[in-house]
Order: structure tokens, then sequence, then C-alpha cells
């Protein structure tokens, strides 16, 4: 195990309590929705009943008093919420929760409502017919949202279609978007290594390979682009354990979402044998030691870059606004915890 790795969850987990709602469109985001489901395995983990109330009392408050903070089903950012009911579900059994987040899961794929089925853009039908989700972008961060909640749909209720599907859409992203060396530009008309939006797709490659059956047809040509896009990721790791906020500039900053991001993954691998020990070992270590240098003594990350759109500018990159806590980082954080402390 990592040095520090209970008490950097711990921190973490508890810090979280301490922080606001972090809104997006009025409702709850898609960060605060990956920091809490952090938290609540962390505590499920570690036993820590207390902190587990909190997190769920805290919860149960979207059932009434604030309802009108749950996430629309119309948007791939939005419908990933349904991730953090199931695990309360997974964790109690409480029928309630199933009940809350299973419509998530299925809204990725089936449109809610004739209103909402009525208005699909003649792209968001396509993607139906072909087999894909109807929220499709080709946006890096789509295969981490859809593969969270649609991974834990298919741990709820044992149904292949959840998981199956969720691969058929990763190679999607894959052979659209994966340069030759497996890293990803940010988007087509943004041909910059951006960090976090890579992070998003290792993380989310992590994600689905630990829990796809290895007789989907999709499984081996997932592995090979996780392991390739894990060999670049050794070749930019910079000297204090981190990644940049562009990969391949070595005169930009280094971004600590991203490389909490990657380093998540990359313990993932090495607990399931997929990379070598004697390789990526030192990487990993390097990188948990480079976190844990960038934390504050409450538990906050700092060197986190902001939300980010695209840009044809470089600059624009290297120019974001760093904070310090943002969830973007505190949720890759706890997933790196709680990939050390998981049997």
């Amino acid at each position: 195990m990592l040095p520090d790795v209970v008490e950097v969850g711990r921190k973490a987990a508890y810090r979280f309590l301490e922080t606001p709602h972090l809104f997006y469109n009025h409702t709850i985001h898609y960060a605060e929705t990956l920091t809490w489901h952090g938290a609540l395995r962390y505590a499920a983990l570690m036993q820590e009943s207390g902190l587990f109330s909190r997190l769920q009392e805290k919860f149960d408050l979207l059932f009434n008093e604030e309802k009108q903070y749950l996430p629309a089903k119309n948007h791939v950012d939005f419908t990933m919420f349904g991730c953090l009911p199931l695990e309360f579900y997974r964790l109690t059994g409480e029928e309630r929760y199933r009940e809350l987040g299973m419509p998530y899961a299925d809204s990725q794929w089936e449109p809610v409502g004739a209103d909402q089925v009525g208005g699909l853009t003649y792209e968001q039908r396509e993607w139906l017919r072909q087999g894909y989700s109807w929220q499709t972008r080709l946006w890096m961060d789509d295969m981490y949202m859809i593969t969270v909640v649609q991974t834990h749909a298919y741990h709820i209720t044992g149904n292949r279609t959840f998981i199956d599907r969720t691969a058929k859409e990763m190679v999607l992203y894959l052979e659209r978007l994966q340069q030759p060396d497996g890293l990803f530009y940010h988007a087509p008309d943004a041909p910059f290594l951006w960090g976090r939006a890579n992070g998003w797709m290792s993380a989310g490659m992590a994600e689905l390979l630990k829990t796809l059956p290895k007789d989907n047809p999709d499984y081996q040509r997932i592995m090979q682009s996780y392991r390739l896009m894990a060999e670049s990721l050794r070749k930019y790791q910079g000297a204090a354990g981190l990644w940049r906020q562009l990969l391949d500039e070595p005169e930009f900053w280094n971004e600590t979402s991203c490389s909490a991001m990657f380093t998540f993954a990359l313990i993932t691998g090495l607990k399931k044998g997929w990379l070598a020990a004697e390789t990526y070992g030192a990487v990993v270590e390097t990188a948990w030691k480079g976190l844990c240098s960038s934390l504050e003594g409450n538990g906050d990350l700092k060197e986190v870059c902001i939300g980010t759109a695209t840009s044809d500018k470089k600059q624009f990159y290297q120019d974001r606004p760093r904070a310090v806590g943002d969830y973007h980082g505190q949720a890759p954080l706890l997933w790196c915890v709680n990939e050390c402390l998981s049997p």
C-alpha cells in the first residue's frame, strides 16, 4: 500500500462534508457527484459508520428538501449522477436508492418522455440506431460519465446489456479519438494533449476493464488501448511525479486532477496485473508522492485546473486558473485511495 493512503482519504472524505454544493445548471455538478461517491466508498471500505451516516443524511435531503437539485436525464454530464444513488443501494440495499438511480442509467440509451423522444436531433437518432447512447458527444469526459453509471447498473442487475453497450461505446471513442501514441487531443479543433481530457479516458478505461467480462468481444481491443496509453503516460511523467497541463509541453505547470486520474488508472492496472510492476511500480509511487506534496493540511488538492472549454490557442491552456480543493481534483484523489484500499 502507498504511504499515508488512509490519512489522505480520511481528510478528503471529511473535507467533502464541509464544502457546499457545486451546481451545474442549478443542479448537482458531476464533479461533486464523483467526490461524494468517492467519500462514500472510502467510508464503506474503512467501516467508518459515522462518516457514512453523515454522507447518507446529506444525500437523503435530495429526496425531499433539496429535490430540485436532482439533475435532469437529458445530458451525459447530468445522467452520470445515477452512480451515486446506485452506490448507496449497493451498500445499503435500500430500494429507494435503486429506484432513483436506475432511471439515470436507462436514460443514457432510452430518451425520457414524449417531448424528449420527439426532440432528438438527427445525429442523436443515428447514434441510437447504431446501438450507441443518444447522449454521445465524442468528448473524452463521456467515457467516464457513461462508464461509471453503466458499470454500477451491471453490478446491481447482472444484466449484460449495461456493460456490453458500454464496451461498444468505448470502442467508438477509441476508434475516433485515440492518437497513434495512445493519447487524445482535447478536440478535433483543439489539437493539444490536455491533461484532464486524457485523465477521463484513462480512468474510464480502467473502470470498465475492472468490470468487463473477458468474453466480451471488445475486451482485448480496450485493453490494448489502455496499455498503449499507459506507456505514453509513463514517458510524459515529470520529475516531480506529476503530469502537466498539456502533457507534452515541459514548460507548462503540473496539473493535479489529471495526475490523480492517471495515478488511479495505473494503480488499477498494477493491482489487476495488466501492467508490469517492474515498469510501473515506481511510476505510481512517484506520482503518489507528488500528489501528497500538493495537498493542503485540510485535504484540499492544489493546482487543479478549473472547468475548461476547448481552444485552438495553446496559451489558453497555460493561462487557465488554478483552484485549491476543486472537486475535479478531490474526486480522483479519492479514487486512488479507494483503489489502494479495495480488496
